[in-house]
C-alpha cells in the first residue's frame, strides 16, 4: 500500500463572504424528479442527506431559468416566486447540517425536451409534453430536431431569465450560484463553433462566441449579492477537431475572472455525441490544472475522483482549489466523512455512538 496523501480535503476554503467547511463538494447531478420544475420529496431527502454526510458545498442540480430551458420535463426549475419558496426548506436544512447550499442555473438550448435516462432518453415530442427548442443556430444535436435560431429578442429574454432566476435564488436561500456553460447546453452552444454558426456579433470569432455567455455573467454578477460567490462550469474542450478548445477555455476563464467569477468548475465534452473522450481516473484534472495555471483563477476539478485520497492528491498537487464529487456521493452520502482528515465532530452527534 502506498503512503496516505496529505490530509487536505477538510481544510476550510473561503470565497468572498462565504467559508466552506471543506473542499469536498457535491457536484450538480440531475435527479429528473421534479414536477413542473418544483422540488419533490426526493429533493427534500437527497440534498440534506449529502450535507449531513459532510459535503462542504451542496450544489443543486441543473435548474432551468425557464420552462423551455429544462433538459427534460422532469427537470428542476427556478422561474417563479413559488419555486423559490419551495426550495427554502431544503436550503435551510442543508445549511443547518453545515454545508453551503448552491444552485446551478441552466438552460439546455438544443438539448432540451429530452426524456429522463430511465425513460430511454431521446427527444420528447410535443404530443407527449415536449416543446420546440432554441439554440444559437439551427443545428441539431444527434437524435433531436434542429432548434430554432435565437433572435436578438430571444437573447434579451434569456439574459432576463437568468437575472430573474438569480433574484429568486436569493429568496430561496442559496449561498452560491453556478452558471452552467458546459456539457453542450445553451451557453456552451454559443461558445462552440460546432453549434454556433451565427454571422452576427454573437458568433464568428472567439470574442463573438463568448459575447452571450459573458453578457449573462455580467448580468448575474450585478444581480447576485456582492458577498456571495459566483461559479461557472465550463467544458474545457469538446474533444472534437474544430470544436471548443482548451486554449479558448483559458481565454474565457480570464474573462470570467475579470467579471467577478470566483471559481471555474472545469468539466469537458457534451457538444458532440461522437466525441472521443479519454475517460479514466482524473482524466479532466489536467484541464483544470492548465486553466488554474494560465488564467490565474481558482478552479474546481471533477470527474472520476472516486476516493477521498484520490481527490486529495489533486489538491496536494496544486491542480485545483476544490473537488466536485458526483457519482461517488450518489453511491455514498457520507463520502466526505470518510476522508482521513474528517474531524470526529463533523459527524452528526446523533451518530457519534456508532464511531
Amino acid at each position: 500500500m502506498g503512503e496516505r496523501v496529505e490530509p487536505v480535503l477538510w481544510r476550510p476554503y473561503s470565497l468572498r463572504g462565504t467559508t466552506f467547511r471543506n473542499r469536498a463538494w457535491l457536484s450538480p447531478m440531475c435527479q429528473y424528479s421534479s414536477h413542473d420544475g418544483f422540488p419533490t420529496d426526493w429533493h427534500r431527502t437527497h440534498y440534506p442527506s449529502r450535507a449531513i454526510g459532510g459535503a462542504g458545498l451542496v450544489l443543486f442540480e441543473a435548474t432551468a431559468v425557464s420552462p423551455v430551458g429544462r433538459i427534460s420535463p422532469l427537470d428542476a426549475g427556478l422561474w417563479s416566486p413559488e419555486h423559490a419558496e419551495a426550495y427554502r426548506p431544503i436550503t435551510t436544512a442543508v445549511a443547518a447540517a453545515g454545508a453551503v447550499p448552491g444552485v446551478q442555473l441552466a438552460h439546455a438550448g438544443r438539448k432540451a425536451s429530452t426524456r429522463a435516462p430511465w425513460h430511454g432518453r431521446g427527444w420528447v415530442p410535443h404530443q407527449e409534453g415536449g416543446w420546440t427548442t432554441i439554440g444559437p443556430s439551427p443545428i441539431a444535436f444527434e437524435g433531436s430536431p434542429a432548434p430554432v435560431a435565437m433572435s436578438t429578442v430571444d437573447i434579451d429574454r434569456l439574459v432576463a431569465d437568468f437575472v430573474r432566476a438569480t433574484q429568486l435564488a436569493v429568496h430561496a436561500g442559496f449561498g452560491v450560484i453556478e452558471l452552467h456553460a458546459a456539457h453542450g447546453y445553451l451557453l456552451h452552444q454559443f461558445l462552440s463553433p460546432l453549434a454556433n454558426r451565427r454571422t452576427d456579433h454573437f458568433g464568428g470569432d472567439l470574442a463573438g462566441r463568448m459575447r452571450l455567455p459573458l453578457t449573462v455573467v455580467d448580468a448575474v454578477r450585478r444581480a447576485w449579492p456582492a458577498d456571495r460567490p459566483l461559479f461557472v462550469r465550463i467544458s474545457a474542450t469538446d474533444w472534437v477537431e474544430g470544436g471548443w478548445t482548451l486554449a479558448e477555455s483559458v481565454v474565457f476563464a480570464k474573462e470570467l475572472a475579470a467579471r467577478g467569477v470566483d471559481l471555474v468548475d472545469v468539466s469537458s465534452g457534451g457538444t458532440a455525441a461522437d466525441a472521443t473522450v479519454p475517460v479514466g481516473p482524473k482524466y479532466q484534472v489536467p484541464l483544470a490544472a492548465e486553466i488554474r495555471r494560465q488564467a490565474g483563477v481558482p478552479v474546481g476539478a471533477v470527474g472520476l475522483l472516486e476516493t477521498p485520497d484520490a481527490a486529495a492528491e489533486v489538491l496536494v498537487a496544486g491542480d485545483a482549489d476544490a473537488v466536485f464529487v458526483g457519482r461517488p456521493m450518489l453511491r455514498d452520502p457520507y463520502w466526505a466523512l470518510r476522508a482521513p482528515d474528517a474531524p470526529h465532530a463533523a459527524w452528526p452527534v446523533q451518530y457519534h455512538r456508532a464511531l
